[in-house]
């Protein structure tokens, strides 16, 4: 029975390149694999094996002008002289057709590589530590490459071998059925190499753990939650690979006067019912100094002053936000039976001038009096 022309069989012209041959055949072997035509699968297998033997020879350089020069004669004649074994070709151009599907060949001698951890800090700091930022030491246990045998697992004196279950690919291929599957090698664990003698300070492992000091410098105007990358400061890699980063996340503490929101802080300033009447002047604290604050004269207890640029510059800003003060006036106590008399007698005098020195609770007795109307009605 005469043989289809290898050309015809994948659907390509005689000056298809190797991409075109290769692409065409791909899509002939996921349309006729037998374990995709279960129904069918007499014919499946016959358009399969066509297609194989096809690219077998179109996909050679060599086997393919043999072809194009004397056709299916010329190849049976290299086939006479051991030109090659069918089984090994198809082997590795199954391999090379279907890795990047079940994961690609591994190469010889290369050990996997990897990236080491990524590792997190939590870094507690005080209002004045994050506004004004500090260079703080902190202490951190990381693995880090082992010392004695420089990171490759192997006893001073010894070096790893080839590993003979995978020859140093790092994978091994596994037939199933008509597919070839490459997984990583169980012996090595894709390292491509054993440790016959491992080092005595990591056991094999290359690498062994260490409390790291680091000066973390904080820029000022943290705020909480914010993240302080550190560059390769993270746990070291495995097989050369490059080490991963720490990441300080920063944690600020209650302060006992201040308050921050953003870029403002606020605060609480009691005053004497005497300042509030009259008016007068009060220190306020800041960060950095205290301020003069001036009352006006009838103040009442909540009123809010703003001072302004005594809050916090944040990192990302160059203008300073603002200081709140929230006034309460204080109520005395613990006073004295003529301080008593004193206060009786100025209450007597505000009552006999009438709802004019109280105004708020002139309005809320209105309030008050409306509402049971109300409710009378």
């Amino acid at each position: 029975m005469s043989k289809r022309d290898y050309y015809d069989v994948l659907g390509v012209k005689r000056e298809a390149s190797e991409a075109e041959i290769k692409k065409s055949y791909r899509r002939l072997a996921m349309k006729h694999h037998p374990d995709r035509n279960p129904d069918d699968d007499a014919i499946s297998e016959v358009a399969f094996k066509e297609a194989k033997e096809a690219y077998e020879v179109l996909s050679n350089a060599q086997k393919r002008a043999a072809y194009d020069q004397f056709g299916h004669a010329g190849l049976e004649q290299g086939a006479g002289r051991g030109g090659f074994n069918s089984s090994d070709a198809f082997g590795d151009m199954f391999g090379d057709v279907f890795g990047d599907i079940f994961g690609g060949g591994g190469r010889r001698g290369q050990s996997q590589v990897y990236r080491g951890a990524d590792l997190r800090y939590e870094l507690v700091m005080d209002l004045q530590q994050a506004v004004f930022g500090d260079t703080v030491n902190i202490e951190l246990p990381t693995m880090q490459v082992c010392e004695t045998c420089g990171g490759n697992g192997a006893k001073p004196g010894s070096s790893p071998v080839t590993c003979n279950t995978c020859d140093g690919h790092g994978q091994v291929r596994r037939q199933q059925g008509f597919f070839s599957v490459q997984q990583t090698c169980p012996s090595c664990r894709g390292n491509g190499k054993k440790i016959e003698q491992p080092c005595g300070d990591c056991h094999g492992r290359g690498r062994t753990q260490h409390n790291k000091t680091l000066a973390v410098k904080v820029p000022p105007g943290v705020d909480n939650g914010d993240r302080i990358r550190l560059g390769g400061e993270g746990e070291a890699g495995q097989n050369g690979g490059p080490p991963g980063d720490l990441y300080v996340d920063i944690q600020v503490t209650r302060h006992s006067i201040f308050t921050r929101d953003g870029a403002d802080l606020s605060c609480t300033v009691p005053i004497a019912f005497v300042t509030a009447a009259l008016g007068g002047t009060v220190s306020v604290p800041t960060l950095e100094s205290e301020v003069k604050l001036k009352i006006p004269a009838e103040t009442q207890s909540g009123k809010v002053f703003r001072v302004r640029g005594k809050g916090v510059k944040p990192v990302r800003s160059h203008a300073a936000g603002d200081l709140f003060c929230r006034v309460e006036v204080e109520t005395p106590v613990k006073l004295t039976t003529e301080q008593k008399e004193l206060l009786s007698k100025f209450n007597a005098a505000l009552a006999a001038g009438g709802d004019r020195h109280r105004p708020r609770m002139s309005s809320w007795r209105d309030g008050i009096k409306r509402f049971f109307e109300n409710i009378a009605s």
